[in-house]
């Protein structure tokens, strides 16, 4: 990524436009993603590629140690990284309109001088519309490339032009306007795609007023509002303008001639703004050996160009495990000590102002230093979430020090291999207490150590060995959980009946077998249903929607997936894996191309293949409802498709008008960004079950989640997911919940009533998210009606009310939360909504957002506590109160839980109750036998 100095734009700052006064208007984006200089572990990204050499001069003013002497062989190596971090810089959006070729024609262009993958999102308000203020422009419109948002949008990628008067590089976009379009306005945002971040004034979106140049070329009504007072952004741009041209039209009566005075003049306006951009430093370690006093010794040369203070936080090790210590004085100048584990330095301004620089020297009887580095006050820098690491070769190796290969290869971190298994797990822990050993019993080492270390380590390692013995403990199996078998017959739940047109699903009596004896028990493995898995699964989504910014997702996610296992998930699902037109994956294009923004191939086998082992399954997001084109058809509609599945038209449903498609009429909802997929076709449908089939043969993917599922009949799912066997199977079939009068209502029974249809149209072959239940908790929660959490038959009002082994709860995901922020959960009771999903029936799904937050205590525990009472996607659960303040209800005679700030405590009877987790507005108490 190019990087942006800051000088042109604080000129540009202090230059006004030329036709007003009126100050800059303050712009921000309306996302902004999270700066690593805010963490305490920043990410690295490493580069091989030559860069910038800094200049490795040794100067004895750095260090008040002596001079020392080479040694005959002064072979120097030097350990470069890169350091990628964001700062903010300033430039600016204009918007000019101008006279087209044609007088009566005009022509709006929207830039931007800011580095970035810049995209118009845009649409129009038509004259006569009265409906709504966004829908597509017209198809004479819409600039080439541009591709089409559902029903009342477009994406256009803005074009780098030539340079700007200050020098910067431009990027901009033309977009022709006509008066026979009947255009009255434009709305647009700017989404930056490199960052994923969208660009607004003040969380509203830009309009541009047109209705004066529209009423000078062509007799209309007047649309719904005036204009001028439009809320909109550019700074209300449509105020501005209108006020400017009065104020012209006025000051200029006298000297317009008659006829013209009403004649409709271009503008040009500009408005500042903020990005975070990337910029590229890097620190670079030179180590050589040297003669001082007849020993030999390790000159280490640090040099980095990082502005401001900078601190080496460091210290040195003696093996592989690079364990910190201090080493023996002398220390450069300034050095203090850090808890007795390390040192840190601040390195001192280098004489030519290029950034900063300090020499350390050390004893020839460590094997390495490890260090982190500190700027200014709160940012830190790590290597790739580890510490950095510059090996010391030993002087019996100094001959070979100029055959040996990049030095880079040190700072590969070396762990031992983690298995899906407790003795794997202990194996770790005895690698670890094994070198702590090591390390204190050695009787040259042990003199150096004063009790205050030695004592440190022995606390580590019984820290160790309490950490095995919970894992071991937590690893047996209960005795008292009975094994449910799933019929054959059919998969329904039992008493309940659902409503479904023209046909009624009765779910039978579950078979529940006793367990005899212990052997008995132990030895009967859980049934596995493409709908339930086991029936005791607990999933995490594995991403959000920015996870595809870095590139380098898949590496990302490998690093947490023996935390995950830790915390007691038993499937992930990943993003989409393949190529596709916006980088979140969700606009396939080549379905065997799996270099995605999120990693390479190879990555994601590593990936999968790492969950595999921590005995994590995976779940692959399979978007087969549409897909995007490669060619353009004679008239120039993009629906002819390239790659290894090359389908031409007819395989594209022939309702969609923007995609002109010759196959049937769909069978499900329009997705009008792309061409939507004609399932129907016995082409399309062979094609698509070998490349599930290829990706769970290739990839190792366990199961899918499958995206947009209103699209297409379920029934096609139902052949999918036959053909390719999966372990588990959930689909996103997500509608609008009933309201009225803009309350949501109390009966939802016609929203999970559509949910259902779907799952029984799979023949019951697949889950579904529980929209519903995600909808009600909004509404109980935000207002504090927990009533609304049992319906009119006492049941939960949700998917899991009438078929819990289908329905998949959550209370977040990429699209409700995150960046994108579509419909999030209300803020500050995430923990209650866990609460409910993690103790009551169906499959829960964790949001990767909450998993990494201030949270993953509280989620831990309520996942301990699930899996330690056997509660499972069938448990039976009693309502026992559904108020205003309090919601309360039992699982399985198992588990009492209670949200809301209404008062419960669950009665004592035959079963005796303990508290066993308390949040803030939720208490869950687990039963035992008095």
């Amino acid at each position: 990524m190019s990087t942006v100095a800051l000088e042109p734009f604080i000129h540009l700052c202090s230059r006004k436009p030329s036709f007003h006064s009126r100050k800059p208007i303050s712009l921000r984006p309306f996302f902004l993603p999270t700066c690593s200089s805010n963490l305490n572990d920043a990410s690295f990204i490493f580069h091989h590629q030559p860069r910038r050499t800094l200049s490795p001069v040794h100067a004895a003013s750095v260090t008040d140690t002596p001079t020392l002497h080479p040694l005959q062989c002064p072979q120097t190596s030097t350990s470069t990284f890169a350091i990628d971090r964001t700062q903010m810089a300033k430039g600016k959006i204009f918007v000019r309109l101008d006279h087209g070729k044609d007088l009566k024609d005009w022509e709006l262009t929207v830039g931007c001088n800011l580095p970035g993958k810049w995209i118009l999102h845009w649409g129009v308000t038509l004259v006569q519309d009265v409906g709504r203020e966004w829908d597509q422009p017209p198809l004479d419109m819409i600039p080439p490339g541009s591709v089409p948002i559902k029903d009342y949008a477009v994406e256009t990628p803005l074009k780098k032009s030539s340079l700007s008067a200050e020098g910067d590089t431009l990027h901009e976009v033309r977009i022709g306007l006509r008066p026979k379009f009947g255009i009255s306005a434009i709305h647009f945002v700017l989404k930056d795609e490199e960052t994923g971040d969208w660009y607004k004034n003040e969380s509203k979106d830009f309009v541009v007023s047109l209705v004066d140049c529209i009423k000078a070329d062509s007799v209309i009504n007047e649309p719904k509002r005036g204009f001028d007072f439009w809320p909109g952004n550019l700074g209300q741009l449509s105020r501005m303008f209108s006020k400017l041209k009065a104020d012209e039209n006025r000051s200029n009566e006298s000297r317009v001639p008659e006829g013209e005075n009403n004649k409709p003049e271009g503008f040009y306006e500009e408005v500042y703004v903020t990005k975070k951009i990337l910029v590229s430093n890097s620190v670079s370690v030179s180590t050589k050996k040297c003669f001082e006093s007849g020993a030999v010794k390790d000159i280490l040369y640090f040099e980095t160009d990082l502005p401001g203070d900078v601190v080496l936080h460091w210290g040195v090790c003696r093996d592989d495990s690079r364990r910190w210590e201090v080493p023996p004085p002398p220390h450069p100048p300034g050095t203090v000590p850090f808890k007795d584990r390390a040192l840190r330095t601040q390195l001192l301004p280098r004489h030519d102002g290029k950034g900063s620089s300090a020499q350390i020297t050390l004893e020839e009887e460590f094997s390495g230093l490890v260090f982190v580095i500190k700027q200014n006050e709160n940012t830190w820098f790590k290597y790739s979430g580890n510490d950095f690491y510059v090996p010391l070769s030993s002087s019996s190796n100094l001959l070979n020090i100029g055959n040996k290969e990049d030095v880079s290869e040190g700072v590969q971190i070396e762990k031992p291999s983690q298995q899906n298994s407790f003795f794997a797990f202990t194996d770790t822990v005895a690698y670890e207490i094994r070198n702590l050993v090591t390390d204190n019993s050695s009787e040259k080492k042990q003199k150096r150590k004063s009790k205050k270390v030695q004592q440190s380590i022995f606390e580590e390692i019984e820290r160790l060995a309490a950490e095995a013995y919970n894992i071991f403990r937590n690893s047996i199996p209960g005795f008292s959980r009975p094994t449910t078998a799933e019929p054959k017959a059919t998969n329904l739940e039992p008493e309940k009946t659902v409503a479904v047109p023209e046909k009624t699903v009765v779910e039978p009596e579950k078979t529940v077998v006793e367990a005899t004896n212990v052997a008995e028990t132990l030895s009967m493995e859980p049934k596995i249903c493409s709908a339930t898995g086991t029936g005791y699964e607990i999933l995490c989504q594995g991403f959000n929607w920015e996870s595809h910014v870095s590139g380098r997702w898949y590496i990302e996610l490998k690093e947490v997936a023996s935390e995950l296992a830790s915390i007691g998930f038993t499937v992930v699902w990943l993003p989409p894996p393949t190529e596709s037109v916006s980088p979140e994956g969700y606009m396939p294009k080549d379905l065997y191309n799996l270099n995605s923004r999120y990693g390479n191939m190879d990555e994601l086998k590593d990936l999968v293949k790492e969950f595999h082992e921590v005995g994590i399954k995976v779940l692959g997001d399979a978007v087969l409802n549409h897909r995007c084109a490669h060619y353009q058809n004679k008239n120039g509609v993009w629906n002819i498709f390239g790659g290894y599945l090359d389908w031409d038209d007819s395989a594209v449903v022939s309702d969609d008008p923007h995609f002109q498609g010759r196959g049937n009429t769909s069978s499900g909802d329009s997705f009008h960004a792309a061409p939507n997929i004609d399932h129907s076709q016995e082409f399309v449908r062979k094609d698509l079950k070998e490349w599930l089939c290829w990706l769970r043969k290739e990839i190792g993917y366990d199961g899918w989640r499958l995206d947009f599922v209103r699209g297409f009949w379920g029934g096609y799912v139902k052949d999918y997911i036959e053909a390719s066997e999966p372990y588990f199977s959930v689909g996103e079939y997500w509608d609008s919940l009933s309201y009225t009068n803009g309350e949501t209502d109390h009966n939802q029974d016609a929203h999970r009533q559509r949910i259902v249809d779907w799952i029984n149209a799979t023949n019951g072959n697949s889950s579904a998210f529980d929209v519903t239940t995600k909808g009600i908790l909004h509404t109980a929660l935000e207002k504090c009606e927990y009533w609304r959490l049992s319906d009119v038959k006492g049941k939960p009002p949700g998917v899991i009310g009438w078929w819990p082994s289908r329905a998949v709860t959550f209370i977040e995901n990429h699209d409700t939360g995150s960046t994108q922020g579509h419909w999030r959960f209300p803020s500050g009771k995430e923990m209650i909504g866990y609460a409910y999903i993690l103790t009551h029936p169906g499959t829960p799904s964790v949001f990767y957002d909450h998993i990494f937050s201030h949270y993953k205590t509280e989620i831990a525990s309520l996942i301990s506590l699930r899996k330690r009472n056997g509660i499972h996607c069938r448990s039976t659960i009693q309502i026992s109160k559904a108020e205003r303040d309090v919601y309360a209800a039992i699982i399985d005679e198992k588990v009492a839980v209670k949200i809301g700030p209404g008062h419960f405590k669950p009665s004592s009877g035959s079963l005796k109750w303990s508290l066993a987790i308390k949040g803030k507005d939720y208490e869950i108490w687990e039963a035992s036998q008095p």
